[in-house]
């Protein structure tokens, strides 16, 4: 019997709703021409807005998306915050007080050991560091620009904490964490997490006619000749047909920027997180807005006076039942509950690690070392 407390996901979760290429380049990709951008901005290419909630919600074949973004400030010596925690709900700290959250950590920001079972977490570090650590004695450090892919499939227990390992300056930290689904057919597939390196992940600068410049950032699908490091072979992005794409842009004040064309039948969706205001074919919008866009139409983007983000999220639908309950997501209760029973029988593996919640050494660098012993360091 595995002992199932507040640091478990089971309280933690279930309390939430090609080859590499290089990186960024500066190059110029053909605009459209004034008639076809004239064409693509009078186009009703908007399925629907909805603001942006917590989490964000998505859609088939993703099941949520979570952006953090924390303003930590310098780290004490044991990689906390060098600040009072009075006032926090220590353990389950979501509230934003000074403009940062412990979340479910007590002396290091994080979520302290969870298990997963039957989905993917795609984790997008645009600022900071995660350190992860896991069941099958895998351990990480990554951030500033990296992306852990983690395939959970049949289960697996991690921690993802936060070290602030500055100690004279702030540790700003900010990531998206994505939840794929995955078909009932790989849903107990063996877990295994790959790690994309920020220098391998492909950038590249389209400019309009006028010169303004969208930064494009590929972690999955593809754009033009570029191509992201793969996902792990069992995930629905590993299916070429299956149409997955997870792109951030970014636009300068007033850029313009023509969206391909996805597959008919892909759901492609657009979270407008940072800027004031966007136009997306006829419709104008605010930030702070899940943008759904019709299947199959390219979309001029204009940007308004503000520099935007916006992280794209594309994908054809699984199409299957989604049962979920916490961190276990499968195709029907009963496939829940026997996760639940799983769980507390193995403990997917075990945990090999001295603490719920453990650190790297403050001066590690980014790394990652799999199961089988095997490390990379970053780039």
């Amino acid at each position: 019997m595995v002992a199932m407390d507040r640091r478990t996901a089971l309280g933690i979760l279930a309390a939430l709703p090609a080859a590499p290429a290089a990186a960024a380049c500066a190059r110029t990709e053909p605009s459209p021409t004034s008639t076809e951008e004239a064409a693509l901005a009078a186009q009703d290419v908007v399925r629907d807005v909805a603001p942006l909630g917590s989490p964000w919600e998505t859609l088939d074949p993703f099941l949520f998306c979570v952006h953090h973004d924390d303003a930590y400030p310098a780290g004490n010596e044991r990689m906390g915050p060098a600040a009072s925690l009075a006032g926090r709900a220590i353990g389950r700290d979501f509230a934003g007080k000074d403009g940062w959250r412990m979340y479910h950590g007590d002396v290091v920001p994080g979520f302290p050991q969870h298990p997963h079972r039957g989905f993917e977490t795609v984790t997008v570090v645009r600022r900071g560091l995660i350190d992860h650590a896991d069941s099958l004695g895998a351990a990480a450090r990554y951030g500033r620009g990296d992306v852990q892919w983690l395939t959970a499939g049949s289960g697996i227990v991690h921690a993802e904490m936060f070290p602030l390992v500055e100690r004279d300056a702030p540790n700003p930290l900010e990531l998206f964490q994505i939840w794929l689904n995955l078909p009932r057919a790989d849903k107990l597939a063996d877990p295994r997490f790959v790690m994309m390196w920020g220098d391998t992940i492909p950038r590249q600068l389209a400019r309009d006619a006028a010169g303004r410049s969208t930064e494009i950032t590929v972690v999955a699908g593809r754009f033009g000749e570029l191509r992201p490091p793969a996902p792990p072979p069992r995930s629905w992005a590993a299916r070429a047909d299956a149409d997955v794409a997870i792109w951030t842009l970014k636009m300068a004040p007033g850029a313009r920027f023509a969206l391909p064309a996805a597959s008919p039948g892909t759901n492609r969706a657009l979270y407008f997180f940072r800027g004031s205001e966007l136009r997306v074919g006829a419709r104008r919008v605010p930030a702070g807005q899940r943008i759904t866009l019709r299947d199959g139409a390219a979309a001029l983007l204009e940007n308004g006076p503000d520099e935007a983000e916006i992280l794209l999220l594309q994908g054809r639908p699984i199409g299957e039942p989604v049962a979920q309950h916490g961190p276990f997501v499968m195709t029907s209760m009963a496939e829940v509950q026997q996760a639940f029973l799983d769980y507390r029988r193995t403990g997917f593996g075990g945990w090999p690690w001295p603490s719920d919640d453990p650190v790297h050494a403050r001066a590690e660098g980014r790394f990652a070392r799999y199961p089988d012993g095997r490390i990379e360091t970053a780039g």
